[in-house]
Order: structure tokens, then sequence, then C-alpha cells
């Protein structure tokens, strides 16, 4: 196993890694709106927040050395599941016609008040 460690995205907030990669699978860790040099959240809407998490797992992969369309599966946290429609646009525009097995659940909260919280597991080819 190699721990996954980069600059470009937020450090981890607990005892976790960015990511891990395993043979030719890398996990990530949940990825919420945070910006990578100051820790802060960004963005008010689920929107805004996703489009942040996305940035950050495209530089958690780019370290990795895969990329979103290599992702397998997805799994999707959300504040509120009122916030699917917004989530789910920003989600379709960084996938496009790769459409990568996904969850979509809501959960009681997310760390730093998060309203959307995504990992991956994608694989290096």
């Amino acid at each position: 196993m190699r721990i996954i460690a980069t600059d470009a995205a937020p450090k981890a907030i607990g005892p976790y890694s960015q990511a891990i990669v395993n043979d030719n699978l890398v996990f990530t860790a949940g990825q919420v709106a945070l910006d990578p040099k100051t820790g802060d959240l960004i963005g008010r809407s689920t929107a805004d927040q996703t489009e942040q998490v996305f940035a950050n797992l495209k530089a958690v992969l780019a370290a990795a050395g895969t990329s979103l369309q290599n992702v397998v599966k997805t799994t999707v946290y959300l504040a509120d599941m009122a916030d699917f429609a917004q989530m789910n646009e920003v989600y379709a525009k960084h996938f496009g016609t790769h459409k990568p097995a996904r969850s979509t659940v809501q959960a009681a909260g997310l760390p730093k008040a998060a309203r959307v919280e995504i990992d991956v597991v994608a694989v290096k080819q």
C-alpha cells in the first residue's frame, strides 16, 4: 500500500490519508469543500461546494496517478437530500458521459458543517 499526500488538496483533518493506493486501486478519503491553502470551507451553496469537492478529488487522484475518468465508484454524502439536484448537476458536468456506480445518502452531519462530501474508488491504468 502507498499513502497519497498532496498540497494541492486539503490536508487530512483527522488520523487518515487523502488516499491509499493498493495494487491498481485508489481509495480516496471523503472530500469536502475545503480550500487546500487555508483549510476554510469554500462556497455557501451545495453547487459551489460540490465544485470545490471535485477540485480536491481531481488533485488527490492526480497525485495517485489517475483521474476522474478512471473512477469506478463514488459515495456522495449530503447534509440535506433536498440538495440532490444541485449536487447532481455539478457531478454530471465533471463526469460527462462516464458514469461510475454511485451511492448517495443523507448524513446527519458532515465535517466543518459542509453541505456535501464525496469519496471515490478509481483504477490506475
